[in-house]
């Protein structure tokens, strides 16, 4: 029917934001999409610019609703964000007061070497389910208070906000509104996992305002409207979560036990814990999962920084690629890598190791290499790095049964089928690969009311799926995973 109600999701993502219009079958209505600018002012900073995603997000939106012939068929919308990227801007004249710190950003590795010699890190992470690293957002606000004068000036005269992204377009799209819902909030070491709201204790800690962040909410309800102003009619905001958690969402990962990895600009895994608080001993994150009428369910999380992004280097920094797919292309073109192996720590190695201070290396190279043994060598560190925190899941009692995958990386059969080989387990993939955009979808349609929950939603908007089984012999797959380890020693 031409009336079936539709939900726009806005995707706003590192290196782009896009706007996508779902039905409640999980097809794909209309999308648009435009690149975002990376700014590196120097080694190790990575900045975006807040006005840049706002501007972005909100033409996206109209394309597409243009593209269906107006507004009035979307009941919901849904938000889904790059996370602990955190945004500065005046609660009253609505502008940014500094760049926005992106989660890459390592600025802050001596504070959190500061605070982890003081001893802070067991007691944070028993609170927050996260360790000290520049990676999550409490230590970006802490430098844009010190070092930007107009965000202290702001914060003195209590006009100061503070968010993540999807704070920052909550409150434009509503002309003020300043919420964060939890799965973001869990994110920036603010919030404690079984807190409601922001902690005191850790706020005071880190030296973040409570007064400049938002009201920390559901993912799913009558969240926010927007103006009419922005697509022609006032639109109800019903979904909001991080990117990861949606894609969680997206892949039916509903139940305890059920994981899923992300491989987009980095990679993610995330293992549904249930309504049980996470706890790792072996240096995987506790996060929010979802909060739907305050109740909360939780995650495992293992974040590797860098994935996509080493293609999308291999490309535009080296030249060795002419585009992204040609990876794929040119691992198939050899047998192997010839002994070469690439450790892409190019902003750090994360979990489950933490080492910030680590850098990028390609060893093993002779003569016999060339750019097809090295683009294969990159693929080969996705698989590598996901068997590393696959150990880690397995040593925290979250052994994965397969492995859900998806983002724009997964595409990549020779990668999929890589992974399947390393890990030796099944490794599903749907047949729409970016599920962040369906997870936000599913949580809108939720939160509009027009499914009873969120199995419901996914029943109804999941679509099918393609399987990889393990056929690696064992010795080569041993003599992989040794390659691996030996190169990290070196980084």
């Amino acid at each position: 029917m031409a009336n079936d109600p539709l939900i726009l999701v806005l995707d706003e993502g590192t290196t782009s934001t896009r706007a996508m219009v779902f039905t409640l079958a999980g097809e794909v209505k209309a999308l648009a999409q435009e690149e975002l600018t990376q700014h590196y002012p120097q080694p190790g900073w990575v900045e975006h610019d807040a006005d840049e995603i706002w501007d972005k997000t909100l033409s996206s939106a109209r394309e597409v609703v243009a593209q269906i012939g107006g507004p009035s068929c979307i009941a919901a919308i849904g938000i889904t964000n790059q996370r602990e990227t955190i945004v500065a801007w005046d609660r009253v004249s609505g502008e940014p007061l500094a760049p926005a710190l992106v989660w890459q950003d390592r600025r802050t590795a001596d504070t959190c070497a500061s605070l982890r010699r003081l001893g802070h890190e067991e007691s944070i992470q028993a609170r927050t389910g996260l360790l000290l690293d520049p990676y999550f957002s409490a230590t970006k606000a802490r430098w844009l208070l010190d070092k930007v004068p107009d965000v202290r000036a702001a914060a003195d005269s209590g006009r100061l906000a503070l968010g993540t992204v999807e704070s920052w377009l909550v409150f434009k799209l509503t002309g003020g509104l300043h919420i964060t819902d939890a799965s973001n909030a869990s994110r920036t070491s603010l919030l404690a996992l079984d807190g409601a709201q922001w902690d005191e204790g850790l706020c005071d800690l880190f030296g973040v305002p409570r007064s400049a962040l938002g009201e920390v909410t559901d993912s799913a309800g009558q969240l926010g409207k927007t103006l009419s102003d922005w697509l022609g009619t006032a639109i109800p905001i019903t979904g909001l979560a991080g990117d990861q958690q949606a894609a969680t969402v997206g892949q039916g990962c509903l139940a305890p036990g059920e994981t899923k990895a992300t491989y987009g600009t980095g990679a993610f895994v995330l293992a549904n814990m249930g309504a049980k608080l996470p706890r790792s001993s072996n240096r995987l994150l506790g996060t929010v999962l979802t909060q739907l009428g305050g109740k909360r369910q939780y995650a495992l999380e293992g974040s590797v920084f860098v994935a996509g992004s080493l293609i999308k280097w291999l490309r535009d920094g080296l030249g060795l690629l002419s585009s992204t797919d040609e990876s794929e292309v040119l691992a198939r073109s050899v047998p192997d890598s010839a002994g070469v192996v690439v450790v892409p720590a190019l902003s750090g190695l994360g979990a489950p190791h933490w080492r910030p201070e680590a850098r990028g290396t390609i060893s093993g190279l002779s003569f016999a290499a060339s750019r097809a043994h090295i683009a294969r060598a990159a693929l080969e560190a996705m698989a590598a790095q996901t068997h590393d925190l696959a150990a880690a899941f397995a040593a925290d009692g979250a052994a994965w049964r397969n492995l859900r995958i998806d983002g724009g990386m997964s595409a990549n059969d020779w990668m999929a089928q890589d992974l399947a080989d390393i890990l030796a387990l099944e490794v599903e993939r749907p047949a729409m690969v970016e599920t962040t955009a369906l997870g936000a979808a599913m949580l809108a349609a939720l939160g509009a009311g027009l499914f009873g929950s969120l199995g419901e939603a996914a029943q109804a908007m999941r679509g099918g799926t393609q399987r990889f089984t393990p056929a690696m012999n064992e010795a080569v797959r041993a003599g992989r995973l040794a390659a691996w380890q030996k190169a990290l020693t070196g980084v």
